[in-house]
């Protein structure tokens, strides 16, 4: 039994994320027999933390196990990356409304999952003391790195599943089987665990600067005190608090696992979320700013934005919780990164798929230039779906001058141009030519047949296809260019995945302080604003007030609660937030319901790609979110039958 155990957290260590210097040299030279040897010597204890992490890295950072990147409306495929890669991107059939309780995508319910991930938690606990070669302020601090995993595997469960077990203690093998039996916990008791578990962890944390360089991809203090914040955000949230839907769910003993609503909530979360970011700044965290070299202030705040998902490896000061994505084969980035058959041009990249689009819900998302939405914007262009030119210099390398482009791609934010790759725009990054390494703007041709769009004149389910007419720049590095992306990516080293960046606070307080208060102050714009400012946009009520058809709205508690919405969607798209967001905002029934839409492009010509210059056409049906099964992950039917654990509703 021993040996098998060991066998598993070997395995995990294996597949654990790397980026630094002997931070995976974990082989033990002799077999191990119990657990209390395991903990004589340091280097022993050393892989059983190093395992209690390994879950962290697989169903969080890596999109294979993570439903947040691709189970929301943010990406759209057709069958292709269904049917090619159906053990690879599971949360896209959650998208489709295929979610199912006998097999569950993404599953992290289970003994050899997330629970075996606590219970290696537990057994480090309740041995590190005895390690005899480690100094008492080393213990300190690993048990403190394991507390805080332990609290976000909590975290994630509340998330994915709403009430959760909590396993304070592992239970003994030898109990009865009614002592085995546990039972879901109210919401608030498994948001209090969660809070405790970071409270006792924060005071032995140092900040990620202060941290040894094998030790600077676990918690820190700013992590933790971050985890708390978000923990006290999701439970203020709508989803959790105050859910009329589930006022009556109960788990097996009939206690009560949805709270009535408690306004007091969002205040707590909201001072939290003020904690953390005095903490973060104490830690030297910034909004990634200043950091480009490109030839016009655009292009440099178009790289400040990439470098807010890229970043420096592992030492960007936006992130507050850094993981090195493992996953040798990144398929966010193998499924966005453009198809190209031919072997002699400079799109060409063996590991690439290029089947995932951005569906155009995305695209009109984004703000105008003036930081307000296309609908709202009294001064853009008059017909979005026309066609017409651009003669600013400010967009050069961005757009074509003089050269007819669509309206809806024209004076639009940085954002849109750091995150989509829309037809008859320019990318500004390096690129191959003659074997030699060049920037410029290159230019984004997706009609058929052209260098970025489907060489076909059907849609063909066994070819990589992008339906939707528009490539995704998110998490694509403009300093790699495309012919052999992944190889020179590998050889990089630098492949990190942010689990926490500091933007996210600032929009976690914003949204906390407009729930509690009746009016909005500046407790609720000026960490909105941060981030908008570094999004090269004006401040929030400068742009309202200037350029929107209803300027009071960024006065009031409702207009500000969409604005705020409207930020995070923006600021975090294709970066996994928004499955979680629709869904504790319980706004998921009106978003994830529609179809998906695109171009046409199946057509190489300009009228017919844009479908008569009209509007666009439905590229993908398959969506459903039914309210409220959907909100939350099933627990896997077995499971339930072996725990006698109550399901959760719907399913």
């Amino acid at each position: 039994m021993m040996k098998k155990l060991w066998y598993n957290v070997l395995f995990a260590c294996f597949v654990f994320l790397t980026g630094c210097s002997g931070f995976l040299d974990v082989v033990p030279d002799n077999d191990i027999e119990t657990i209390e040897t395991d903990f004589e010597k340091r280097e022993n204890a050393e892989v059983w933390l190093k395992s209690c992490y390994v879950f962290l890295t697989v169903n969080v950072a890596e999109s294979a196990g993570n439903p947040a990147y691709l189970g929301a409306d943010e990406y759209c495929g057709a069958e292709y990356v269904r049917t090619k890669n159906a053990g690879l991107v599971p949360a896209l059939f959650i998208g489709d409304g295929l979610q199912m309780a006998q097999s569950p995508y993404c599953n992290v319910w289970h003994k050899n999952q997330y629970f075996a991930a606590i219970r290696y938690c537990n057994i480090f606990l309740e041995h590190i003391d005895g390690v005899y070669n480690m100094e008492a302020d080393e213990k300190a601090l690993w048990k403190a790195e394991v507390k805080a995993v332990k609290a976000f595997y909590y975290f994630d469960l509340m998330r994915r599943y709403g009430p959760i077990v909590l396993v304070d203690k592992n239970i003994d093998a030898n109990v009865s089987m009614e002592e085995m039996i546990q039972s879901r916990r109210p919401i608030d008791e498994c948001v209090d665990a969660i809070v405790k578990l970071c409270d006792e962890a924060m005071g032995e944390l140092p900040y990620m600067s202060a941290k040894p360089t094998d030790h600077s991809l676990y918690f820190n203090k700013e992590a933790v005190v971050t985890l708390k914040a978000l923990t006290l955000l999701y439970a203020a949230s709508p989803l959790f608090n105050g859910n009329a839907s589930l006022q009556n769910f109960v788990n097996r003993n009939g206690e009560k696992l949805f709270p009535a609503y408690d306004k007091e909530k969002w205040k707590r979360a909201a001072l939290a979320c003020d904690t953390a970011l005095l903490i973060c700044k104490a830690a030297g965290k910034e909004l990634i700013s200043g950091t480009g070299s490109a030839p016009s202030p655009l292009l440099n705040k178009l790289m400040d934005i990439e470098r807010t998902w890229i970043g420096d490896g592992y030492s960007s000061k936006e992130s507050i919780l850094t993981v090195n994505n493992s996953d040798s084969y990144d398929y966010l980035t193998s499924m966005t990164l453009v198809y190209s058959p031919s072997q002699s041009d400079g799109y060409y990249d063996a590991a690439s798929y290029g089947c995932l689009g951005a569906p155009m819900k995305m695209v009109e998302m984004f703000y105008t230039e003036h930081g307000v939405p296309i609908t709202e914007d009294k001064q853009w262009v008059a017909s979005k779906y026309s066609m017409s030119k651009e003669a600013d210099e400010k967009y050069r390398d961005v757009l074509p001058l003089g050269v007819d482009v669509l309206s809806l791609h024209r004076r639009r934010e940085p954002r849109f141009y750091a995150m989509i790759a829309a037809d008859r725009s320019q990318w500004y990054r390096a690129y191959t030519t003659g074997g030699e390494v060049t920037y410029k703007g290159v230019d984004i041709k997706v009609r058929q047949n052209e260098v970025l769009g489907t060489k076909l004149k059907r849609y063909d389910e066994s070819t990589p296809q992008n339906i939707t007419g528009y490539w995704i720049k998110k998490w694509l590095s403009s300093d790699i260019p495309f012919r052999n992306y992944h190889t020179a990516l590998k050889n990089s080293l630098k492949n990190p995945r942010y689990i926490f960046r500091l933007a996210e606070l600032y929009l976690a307080a914003a949204e906390a302080w407009n729930e509690y208060l009746d009016v909005p102050d500046d407790r609720v714009y000026d960490p909105l604003d941060k981030v908008r400012t570094r999004a090269g946009i004006l401040e929030v009520r400068e742009a309202w007030q200037a350029y929107a058809k209803n300027p009071d709205k960024v006065t009031t508690k409702a207009g500000m609660r969409e604005i705020i919405q409207q930020e995070w969607n923006i600021e975090f798209a294709f970066e996994g937030r928004r499955y979680w967001n629709l869904r504790r905002w319980m706004t998921a029934p009106e978003e994830l319901n529609a179809p998906q839409y695109g171009w046409n492009v199946l057509s190489s010509t300009e009228r017919g790609f844009y479908c008569d210059y009209d509007q666009p056409m439905i590229v993908w049906k398959k969506r459903k979110f039914e309210a409220p099964k959907d909100y939350f992950t099933p627990i896997r039917s077995e499971d339930i039958q072996i725990s006698d654990i109550v399901q959760n509703p719907g399913w």
